[in-house]
């Protein structure tokens, strides 16, 4: 089945625009959304594309190199919001690094998902660890008064710090930074606010595919049940909401999506194009890849048995 998968018109398509040394175009911007190297092995990763792909090296090297830089590994220390843009690393303002965490910590899943990961996962750990906010979360938000961590800037470095700690073994540090970084969200039951109990954006509530760095109950629920937080009693209600979601006939629908359109054959997608569809949203209408992470969850909750 997965070399079905590596053999697919989808993957194709997506580690299509490689140059001769096997690179990904655009070379030297491996983020660019939504078709760089690091938004394809994300992709890769979530569908279950074989393991330990050699071919897969030099997407690798693109994104290490890009979020491994001297510049993302030097912290700055600002006195005002006006500094804040012009330091040449990451800023820390009122003692809080404010820096977009998914981004590595996405490099750190992908790499670990499909066993392409070096020795230099250990310094995206350190710096995802390094920029941890107080209450466990991240924030890239450089307003000197923001003071809570982000779930679109959390999420995924819970992801990947939960996948690192599996595949590498217990470590006391590395679980109490688990732990706390898992607390962001059950502590607002994976989509409510602390103060009122309202809902912290309507987006949460929709169902997308893909997330990219954006955030949704089901992509929480994911999280939490791949990092073995699933069964706290607070991801009750997140998972009542995901039932209800369901078809009548069977299967979900997206509710909404991320990426605004797919590029054409035969030339680089532009900015914000993805180089596949997944789906547009349709009313009512069974959306494969929502279903198949619905059914993950549900199965994992035991709410239902395949």
């Amino acid at each position: 089945m997965q070399e079905e998968i590596r053999r697919s018109p989808r993957v194709q398509r997506l580690l299509s625009g490689r140059t001769v040394d096997g690179q990904l175009e655009p070379v030297d911007h491996p983020y660019h959304k939504w078709f760089g190297a690091h938004w394809v092995l994300v992709h890769l990763a979530e569908i279950g594309y074989p393991l330990g792909d050699r071919a897969l090296l030099p997407l690798r090297e693109q994104v290490y190199r890009y979020w491994l830089s001297e510049k993302m590994q030097r912290l700055v220390p600002c006195q005002d919001a006006s500094q804040v843009y012009r330091v040449n690393g990451v800023p820390v303002l009122q003692g809080r690094a404010r820096r977009c965490a998914s981004q590595q910590a996405n490099a750190l899943f992908s790499t670990l998902k499909l066993a392409l990961a070096d020795e230099r996962a250990e310094t995206l750990v350190a710096l995802l660890l390094q920029w941890q906010w107080p209450d466990g979360g991240w924030n890239c938000d450089k307003d000197p008064q923001a003071h809570t961590s982000s779930f679109t800037e959390s999420h995924v470095p819970l992801r990947a710090l939960a996948l690192y700690s599996q595949q590498t073994g217990y470590d006391t540090a590395l679980t109490a930074a688990i732990t706390k970084a898992a607390s962001v969200f059950l502590r607002r039951h994976l989509f409510k606010r602390l103060g009122d109990g309202q809902v912290i954006h309507p987006e949460f509530c929709k169902l997308h595919y893909p997330c990219y760095w954006h955030y949704d109950l089901l992509f929480g629920l994911k999280i939490m049940a791949e990092a073995g937080f699933l069964h706290d009693s607070r991801c009750a209600e997140a998972l009542d909401l995901l039932e209800q979601k369901a078809l009548p006939d069977g299967g979900w629908t997206t509710d909404g999506r991320i990426y605004y359109r797919v590029g054409k054959p035969g030339r680089l997608p532009q900015l914000n194009e993805d180089k596949v569809s997944w789906g547009k949203p349709k009313e009512r209408s069974l959306n494969e890849w929502v279903t198949v992470d619905a059914l993950y969850v549900l199965t994992e909750a035991h709410r239902m048995k395949l």
